[in-house]
Parts: C-alpha cells; structure tokens; sequence
C-alpha cells in the first residue's frame, strides 16, 4: 500500500465554540440523524487496530474536528491503550490534535505530554483580533480561555504549535500577529488562509481576497527573514525550503495528487480530504471495508487525480512548481466543479513568490553548505581488523 495517514473527526463537527468561520460546522447536516457525535469504541478499535495492521513507515493518527477534546480524557486514554494492544514491535506511532484548546485541563495536558501528543492551538492573534470570530455559543470572546490552556500545556511541557486563521479580522495586520505571537514565545506558526464559498459560489463576508493572502504572508516573510529564520518555524516556509533542498513536496497544496490521507468520521465513514465531506464522495466505512479496499477505489483516485488536471495558463507560470495550481477548495466552489479553474488565491501566491523566492533559495543553499560541512567534519568510521 501506499503510505497514508488518518484525519479523525471523533465528534464530528460538534464544537464547545460557535466560530462564525469555521468551514466544518456545516458537516453537521451530513449526519441529521442525531444531534451529538461521539466515536464508539468499536469504531475507535477497529479504526486502530485495521490501521495498525498496515503496512507503513509510520503510523500518523491526526484527531481534530468540530472540537475533539468533546470526546473527555477517558477517550484518548483508551485510543493509547488501543494502539498499544494492537501496535507490532518497533511500530512509530504519533498523535496530533488540533483544538481550540479551551477545555483541555491538567489531567488532559499530562496525558498529551506523557504519550508526546503534538498539538495544534488555534489562535489568531491578540483579543481584539482573536475575539472577532471565535466566540462561543454565548456570544462571547474565547481568546481568555485559549491562552489559559496554553498556560497548562506549558506547565505539563506539551510541544503544541500555533495554527492561526486568516481572515478579514487580521488580514491587514501580518506584523502584529507575528510580533504578538513571538511576544508570548509561541514559535512554530501555521497560517492557513480563510476563503469559504455559498452555494452559490460567492466568498463569505470573512473570506480574504488573494491579493490579501499575499500581502498577509509577504508581511509574515518580511519579519520571519529578517531576524528569525533559525529561531521560528513557519510550516509553508519550512515546506518551501524542503522542496528547494530536498526536491520534495510535503505539504498537500503544493503536491500534484490529493491521495495522501482519510478521513475518518465518528462513525466510521471514510472520505478523501475534511474539505470534501460529503455523501456524494464518501468512499465507504472502516467498519465494512479495508483500507486496502477504500485506496484503491475507483472514487479515491478519480478524487486524487482532480488536484492535476489544473488550468493549462498554470504550467507557463513561474510559481506552478511550489503553487502547483493550489488546492482544490479553492478551484472547485468558484465554477460548476470544474478543476480547471484558476485559484481563488492565484493573485496572492504570485505576489508572495515574487517576493520571496529570491531569500528561499539563498536559505536553501546555505542550507546545503552547512550539512556539507557537517559531513566534511564528521569523524571518519574506521573498522578494526584482527589478524
């Protein structure tokens, strides 16, 4: 098989906030049936365990939502026992989650050091900026809470990183957002642009222009080259240097197929990206198919190959091969799913790459001189030899 991970939505688009952006709340109408998702523990074993009998280099266990941490302490113990029972000898094993944090308490955060948990905390900026969208069910801020919980995850020395949403609320603030995450000492950063279509194909109020994108993120470049690129960690900005260094596309936008992961519903529904749940691409359920199954179905690579047939003005365009005609959420809402369609976030990625490529490269090669002078001043290995 082909190496993949697995994306868990353990309570499905159930969430403890009310954030007016969020593109997965609207997955609730997938699954009217009930009014509260929870995984059950004959899912959550057979998920694992069928998993676990693959055959990978390592096994990535991805749980986000809606919020996962709905799902109590006892939930994740048990997926840790399970993984345990079911895990061969010398099998790497890693979990993520991506909260919003604000129910996570000491016993959770011990659990999520204990077993090395990476998390993910999404936070957008300072209160004012923070509070704009992410409220709860009362209508009030949630930023207090957030940083609370960050409090107890660096008590219990949790590795977590900052996932922050643009948006219409900090668009046009790149450099405070950045300083004000440095400021508190917050140094790995993920920035995922905010762009959510109607039915109709029309950007929601929040949703960022591409010349915004770019300008947002050459405002992030500017801060991040001048003073901090070995001391902050930017995930697209890692992943650029990756490819220059290493010729190698980590990151799914910026790859040329979309069959890297599943996702996994609460019940065991299994889909090809969170982006995409819906029963019209619902591959099938973990607890009838094998993986094996589900890879290899005419749907799941009818669905990958969608990310290729990109427009042809994008192989004349200098950003294509970092770009590569960008994700597919933002080429399929704006026409009748046609993949053709140019990316909403065109105007911006070329804004950002005019901008940057220049410092990339010049990192990636001296990226390049210092692992050879590592190598140059590693001790050479002899053997001895007995006569």
């Amino acid at each position: 098989m082909k190496p993949f991970s697995l994306l868990i939505k353990p309570a499905s688009a159930d969430c403890n906030l009310n954030c007016s952006y969020c593109f997965y709340l609207e997955k609730k109408s997938v699954y009217p049936e009930t009014k509260i998702h929870r995984m059950s523990d004959e899912v959550l074993e057979k998920m694992i365990s069928s998993y676990l009998q693959t055959s990978q280099p390592q096994y990535s266990f991805g749980w986000q939502g809606g919020e996962p941490t709905l799902m109590g302490l006892e939930f994740f113990k048990k997926g840790i026992e399970l993984q345990q029972k079911h895990g061969r000898p010398g099998t790497v094993v890693g979990n993520g989650l991506q909260t919003n944090a604000t129910l996570i308490d000491d016993d959770m955060a011990a659990h999520f050091a204990k077993y090395n948990y990476l998390l993910g905390v999404s936070l957008d900026g300072p209160p004012e900026i923070h509070d704009h969208y992410r409220k709860n069910h009362l209508g009030a801020g949630s930023h207090a809470e957030v940083m609370k919980a960050i409090c107890i995850l660096k008590k219990h020395n949790v590795e977590f990183n900052i996932l922050t949403l643009v948006s219409k609320s900090n668009v046009g603030k790149s450099k405070q957002v950045y300083k004000y995450l440095l400021d508190n000492g917050f140094i790995f950063h993920q920035y995922i642009p905010c762009v959510e279509f109607d039915g109709d194909g029309n950007p929601f109020e929040w949703s960022i222009t591409g010349r915004e994108w770019g300008e947002f993120m050459c405002g992030i470049f500017d801060c991040w080259s001048a003073t901090d690129t070995r001391k902050v960690s930017i995930r697209l900005f890692d992943s650029i240097l990756w490819y220059l260094v290493e010729g190698q596309r980590n990151i799914c936008h910026i790859g040329r197929n979309c069959c890297q992961y599943f996702v996994v519903e609460y019940n065991g529904d299994v889909y090809p990206c969170d982006f995409f749940v819906d029963p019209k691409l619902k591959l099938g359920n973990i607890m009838v198919n094998t993986w094996e199954e589900l890879q290899d179905s005419v749907k799941y690579k009818d669905f990958g190959a969608l990310k290729s047939k990109w427009n042809s003005e994008c192989e004349r365009c200098a950003c294509f091969e970092l770009c590569s005609a960008d994700c597919l959420k933002h080429r399929l809402p704006q026409s009748t799913n046609n993949p053709r369609t140019i990316s909403w976030l065109c105007e911006g990625w070329k804004i950002f790459y005019a901008h940057s490529m220049k410092k990339f490269k010049k990192l990636a090669e001296q990226i390049k001189k210092d692992r050879m002078l590592q190598r140059q001043h590693q001790p050479e290995r002899t053997r001895s030899v007995r006569n």
